[in-house]
């Protein structure tokens, strides 16, 4: 039985996901969690429990933010697409427009949609010494410098740390705004979505401490720095725990972005919600549709892991991504076992965001239950298709 405290509100329906919630801390090993689910931009869960610091035992509060890694890939492509929608910057013209020193060493040629489907043959850059991870002149200065890994185009390899600083630095350079305050400009901050690149003292204060894993990408990469996945991580400080304040302060747009479930669960139900409905939103329709689009399936070159790549997001590829039974669901994974993705059918957000690491490069054992349980209440009250769901929303 479990004896965590329980917090949020769950509305009538979805209690089944609120007993998933408890049974990922009786019987899954959580120590702190939220989860959040919104239907057309409303919340139908809110939850969180468990302690945010293990150390002092402070509890999970309302407010707490956690580090969700790799989620932040989708929330960066929410806005890349939202300023494609806008003709700010173009997916299909060089980088090189942009950023002329780009260019250098054969890659004249690539595009911000290379980078956002991770066949642009830059998953790593070179030269990088420990700890330069955190200096945003100082990585994008070497990746302009660097020779592509891979011909660009031809091999799909995940830019696991890359891609959010290539992206970053045209947005940059776009609006001559850094990419996190740009995201809370134009972004999260309009839809009242707390979702942060890069944290202020005060935020940090209020951040749960992660505890990672045995096997964790920082693992990987310290054991085989000559491999690609060492290489990629190498400009990492080789005692972070994701918990420094040099992590929590800078600005790595692929991976340190800091938030609360119902934050990245609303931005991705007001999204879904456009595809769903047309309901105003923060992308243009058709930029967003191709934001969505499969770029391709099948085998990636560093993990050796089967998905499915759009324009930044994931698609619903379980058991690797699950994202419930709708496979043109797109979203993102971070590592450790965040999750966080969009229905296009039904207008649902979903986002789960624990500060206890899974180990694997999966999303782990306690966010699939999770994403069944929602689908499951869907089910329950026939809210699986736009028909069914406009009865009770209109």
């Amino acid at each position: 039985m479990n004896s965590t405290p329980i917090q949020g509100e769950c509305a009538p329906g979805f209690e089944q996901v609120r007993a998933v919630f408890e049974d990922n801390f009786a019987e899954r090993g959580e120590v702190g969690a939220a989860v959040a689910v919104y239907l057309r931009g409303e919340p139908v869960v809110d939850l969180w429990g468990g302690i945010a610091d293990a150390q002092s035992g402070r509890p999970w509060a309302r407010d707490t933010l956690v580090c969700m890694m790799s989620v932040a890939k989708g929330v960066l492509a929410l806005l890349v697409h939202r300023l494609a929608s806008q003709g700010v910057i173009a997916l299909d013209q060089p980088i090189t427009r942009w950023w002329p020193e780009f260019g250098a060493a054969g890659k004249h040629t690539i595009t911000l949609r290379q980078v956002l489907a991770h066949v642009a043959g830059l998953p790593y850059a070179d030269g990088l010494p420990r700890g330069s991870l955190y200096d945003w002149r100082r990585v994008t200065e070497a990746l302009a410098a660097q020779a592509p890994a891979f011909p660009p185009g031809e091999v799909r390899c995940y830019h696991s740390a890359t891609m959010g600083f290539i992206v970053g630095e045209v947005l940059r350079r776009a609006t001559g705004t850094p990419i996190g305050e740009l995201l809370t400009a134009e972004l999260c901050g309009p839809l009242g979505a707390e979702f942060r690149i890069g944290l202020s003292p005060s935020e940090q204060a209020r951040c749960a401490t992660m505890i990672p894993s045995e096997g964790n990408i920082l693992d990987i990469a310290r054991a085989k720095p000559e491999s690609l996945f060492g290489k990629m991580w190498f400009p990492i400080a080789d005692d972070e725990d994701f918990n420094s304040i040099a992590w929590r302060s800078a600005q790595i747009p692929s991976a340190n972005g800091h938030g609360t479930a119902r934050g990245v669960a609303r931005l991705y139900s007001v999204v879904a919600s456009q595809l769903a409905w047309g309901d105003p939103g923060p992308v243009g329709l058709p930029a967003l549709r191709e934001g969505i689009a499969e770029q391709w399936a099948g085998r990636e070159h560093s993990t050796g892991m089967f998905w499915r790549q759009a324009l930044g997001f994931f698609l619903n590829w379980p058991p690797n991504r699950p994202m419930g039974p709708n496979p043109a669901a797109f979203g993102h994974s971070g590592a450790g076992g965040a999750q966080g993705f969009g229905d296009p059918d039904s207008g649902l957000g979903f986002c789960y965001s624990p500060n206890r690491m899974h180990s694997g490069i999966d999303i782990g054992p306690r966010a699939t239950p999770l994403i069944e349980a929602a689908f499951a209440c869907l089910q329950t009250l026939n809210l699986t298709s736009r028909n069914s769901l406009a009865k009770r929303t209109n």
